[in-house]
């Protein structure tokens, strides 16, 4: 078998179900995400194990999507390091500590220092401290009220109906999956993170509001099975959002927010 360079080439190895199950919207999408380095063949559960073993040597990946992470971590940095944090303390939601800004993030509290480092009293991790670093940069110069404003899905995001479907796919069908096999999830959303018990809102079940940032809470509704009806979950923003964060950004932090729920969930199985 000769070296695959194009999308198209290993796409015609995939089992082209589209499935999802790679947290990507076709099978398409998941071959040019391989080649680019930004997805590692395991992540297809289908596909043959003889060829996945031969795919190290024979697929031609470009810039590893790890790398990528680290360099766009590296420049939020360089421009957190050249932001007077203590100007933007109340329009963020957070206060300045020691020539530090700190930030409750889902109810923990969180440092950032004049050099853009992030240290926190919880693990962190790039898919939350990238999101971080930009909602510094990017929050709007005025002061948004402590309430939230009208309830909105991803998709009626100024920017959101272009990543609607993956959204979709990688938060709120994975978030979907650990709350069907793990109930307790809720309860510990509320003891560990201080998620906060809403109204019924949309009618569901179980509604809650999280502060993945003091500015953007997101609010999780979850609709049980019942008769011959699947269960449902539906994330929730609220709709002045974008003046925090692009709605791309938005997306790292949930995906970054379902991965430490799906890592929490392995750890108690």
């Amino acid at each position: 078998m000769s070296i695959i360079k194009t999308p198209l080439e290993l796409y015609k190895l995939l089992p082209q179900s589209n499935c999802g199950q790679c947290y990507l919207p076709s099978c398409l999408a998941f071959s040019a995400a391989v080649i680019k380095g930004t997805k590692q063949p395991s992540a297809c559960p289908f596909l043959d194990k003889k060829v996945l073993a031969k795919f190290s040597d024979e697929v031609e990946t470009r810039e590893p999507y790890a790398i990528k992470r680290e360099e766009e971590l590296t420049l939020l940095k360089k421009k957190v390091a050249i932001t007077n944090l203590s100007e933007k303390a109340d329009r963020l939601g957070g206060k300045i500590v020691t020539e530090r800004l700190s930030l409750k993030c889902l109810g923990k509290d969180f440092w950032v220092d004049k050099k853009g480092n992030v240290t926190s009293e919880c693990h962190t991790h790039n898919g939350l401290t990238i999101p971080l670093l930009t909602y510094i940069l990017y929050s709007e110069k005025s002061v948004a009220p402590q309430d939230h404003g009208e309830w909105i899905s991803f998709r009626k995001l100024k920017k959101g109906a272009a990543m609607a479907p993956l959204f979709q796919q990688r938060c709120e069908n994975s978030l979907k999956r650990i709350s069907d096999t793990h109930p307790d999830l809720f309860e510990d959303l509320v003891s560990i993170f201080s998620a906060k018990k809403s109204e019924n809102h949309f009618a569901s079940d179980i509604s809650l509001i999280l502060y993945p940032l003091p500015k953007i809470p997101i609010m999780i509704c979850y609709w049980q099975p019942e008769d011959n009806m699947d269960s449902m979950l539906r994330i929730f923003f609220d709709s002045r959002a974008e003046n925090f964060l692009e709605a791309e950004s938005i997306y790292s932090l949930v995906v970054g927010l379902v991965m430490m729920f799906e890592k929490i969930v392995v750890r108690h199985v």
